[in-house]
């Protein structure tokens, strides 16, 4: 079976080659692998599962650098077996990676692979069905390791209440794919510095000031990290000014 793919990916060919070679990138990127074991810098021993209608197979898959031209080519060869199932592959593959005119790059596989036993005697159209899905489910793994987080989409911040600032001016859950911000209740006087970050950064380094009982208290959620920013209760307009700027939001409306 030939099979011949191209992924755009969003990255210079340097680095979608130094993913390409890394164990550990590829062990994530590819459906089925459960383990990879570096024999050499050109020789890998991996454990892939594969499924294809009712038959399930595990196979030890040897892959064997034969050439490769950095950044730009890499061609390989590897064969496995599953003798629970009675099935073996051979498979040779070529990479071609070529940069495009926005920086990015253009990586074009060409792989032959040959499947024999009780796998084998399923059809051309069924393998080329697996092999279309596996080809899309490692190209969408390889470009969340290159993409940049999703920006935080933008929230709405109420405008503070005529009787004077309120906890309600600047409470709201903001979701987001990879960030959120949540604003809840907690401690701390307004920093004096400009700027958002620093402002933040003065706000942590004040966190065991007990100075104010009533407060408000910022969490920014970053990649599984929090940052607590904590604010007085009194200042919750500078406070909602904070998040404007955090969030480049435009100022409330009166």
């Amino acid at each position: 079976m030939d099979i011949e793919k191209i992924l755009t990916i969003a990255a210079p060919p340097a680095r979608v080659w130094e993913l390409l070679l890394d164990p550990e990138v590829m062990g994530a990127c590819i459906p089925g692998m459960q383990s990879v074991e570096v024999l050499s810098p050109t020789e890998y021993k991996a454990l892939i599962a594969v499924k294809i209608a009712f038959v399930s197979a595990k196979f030890r898959l040897k892959t064997t650098i034969l050439e490769q031209r950095a950044p730009l080519y890499l061609r390989c060869e590897g064969t496995g077996e599953d003798a629970s199932v009675a099935s073996s592959l051979r498979q040779q593959s070529e990479m071609f990676l070529a940069e495009q005119a926005d920086g990015g790059t253009e990586l074009r596989v060409k792989v032959k692979v040959d499947v024999l036993g009780r796998l084998g005697s399923f059809g051309l159209s069924v393998m080329k069905t697996k092999a279309d899905r596996m080809w899309d489910e490692f190209g969408q793994n390889l470009s969340k390791r290159i993409a940049p987080p999703a920006e935080l989409p933008p929230p709405s911040i109420a405008p503070e209440p005529a009787s004077g600032p309120a906890v309600g001016a600047v409470q709201q859950a903001i979701p987001g794919p990879s960030h959120s911000t949540r604003v809840i209740e907690a401690i701390q006087r307004p920093p004096a510095s400009k700027g958002w970050w620093p402002r933040l950064l003065a706000s942590l380094s004040r966190r065991s000031d007990p100075a104010c009982a009533r407060h408000i208290r910022i969490e920014l959620l970053r990649e599984g990290a929090t940052v607590t920013v904590h604010w007085p209760l009194d200042a919750a307009g500078e406070c909602a000014a904070l998040l404007r700027d955090c969030l480049m939001l435009p100022a409330a409306k009166e």
